[in-house]
C-alpha cells in the first residue's frame, strides 16, 4: 500500500508539470491564427488548414491525461504523501522535482525553437527516461546536466529569433550532449551489471518518436514544425522532394 501512494505522490508532481507544460504550450498555439494560415504555401482562410489544429489536439489530449492522472493521484492519497514530503523537507522528493523541472524548461525555453526538433526532443526524451527510470541521484543529475547545458550554450549563442534558424552549431552541440548521454547511459549501466529492457529501447524510442512525429507534421497533415532548417528536418525535408517525390512521380 506504502508503494502505491508513493507512486501517486509522484504522479501528483508529474501531472502538475505535465499541466503546466500543456497550458504553456496551448497559450503560445493560440497565437496561431485560424482563418487566415497557409497550407503548402497557399493562402487559406479555412481553419482545417490552419497550423494550430494539430498542436492543439496533441496538447490538448496531453492536458487531459494530466488531469486524469492529477485526478487519481487525489483520490488514492499521493497529493497528501506529496504535500507532507514537502511539509517534512524530503530533500529526495524536491531533488526529483527540481531536475525534471530544469530538463523541461531546458527543452521548452532552450532547445525547441533554436534546435532541430529531432535532436531537441531525443536528447529530452532520453534524458527523462534514463534519469528517472531508476530513480537514483546519479542519472538524474546525469541527464538534467546533459540536457542542459546544450540549451544553455542555444540561449548564449542565439538568443534572438531572426538568429534561430542557422547556423548549426547549437545542433552540433545537442546532438553531441545526445551521443554522451546515451554513451554514458550504456557505460553506467553495464558497470551495474545486466542492462534492463527500458534502457535498452531508450535511444531507438528517443529517435523514432520525434522522427515519426515530425514527419507526420510536415508532409502527413501540412502543418508548420519548430525549426524547419535544423540539422535533421533540413535533410528530411530535402530528400522528401527531390527524391522521393520525383521517384513517385516517375521522372
Amino acid at each position: 500500500m506504502d508503494d502505491k501512494v508513493g507512486l501517486r505522490a509522484r504522479d501528483f508532481w508529474t501531472s502538475l508539470i505535465l499541466i503546466a507544460l500543456s497550458v504553456a504550450f496551448l497559450w503560445q498555439t493560440s497565437l496561431l491564427p485560424f482563418y487566415d494560415a497557409k497550407a503548402a504555401g497557399v493562402n487559406s482562410a479555412q481553419w482545417f488548414n490552419s497550423a494550430a489544429i494539430v498542436p492543439f489536439g496533441i496538447f490538448g489530449l496531453l492536458l487531459l491525461l494530466a488531469i486524469s492522472l492529477l485526478t487519481i493521484s487525489i483520490r488514492d492519497g499521493g497529493a497528501a504523501r506529496a504535500l507532507r514530503s514537502i511539509g517534512i523537507n524530503d530533500r529526495v522528493e524536491l531533488r526529483r522535482i527540481a531536475l525534471l523541472s530544469l530538463i523541461l524548461i531546458a527543452y521548452i525555453v532552450g532547445l525547441v525553437p533554436r534546435v532541430d526538433f529531432v535532436l531537441a526532443s531525443g536528447l529530452t526524451l532520453t534524458a527523462l527516461t534514463y534519469g528517472f527510470h531508476s530513480g537514483r541521484a546519479v542519472p538524474m543529475a546525469l541527464s538534467a546536466a546533459f540536457a542542459c547545458l546544450p540549451a544553455i550554450f542555444a540561449v548564449a549563442a542565439h538568443p534572438f529569433p531572426d538568429e534561430w534558424a542557422k547556423p548549426h552549431d547549437d545542433d552540433a552541440v545537442t546532438l553531441a550532449a545526445w551521443i554522451g548521454l546515451t554513451v554514458s547511459m550504456f557505460a553506467i549501466e553495464s558497470r551495474r551489471g545486466a542492462i534492463d529492457r527500458v534502457i535498452k529501447a531508450t535511444p531507438l524510442v528517443a529517435l523514432m518518436a520525434p522522427l515519426i512525429l515530425v514527419i507526420g507534421m510536415a508532409f502527413g497533415f501540412r502543418q508548420n514544425v519548430p525549426n524547419r532548417t535544423g540539422l535533421v528536418f533540413a535533410q528530411i525535408e530535402y530528400h522528401y522532394y527531390v527524391t522521393l517525390r520525383r521517384l513517385w512521380s516517375g521522372d
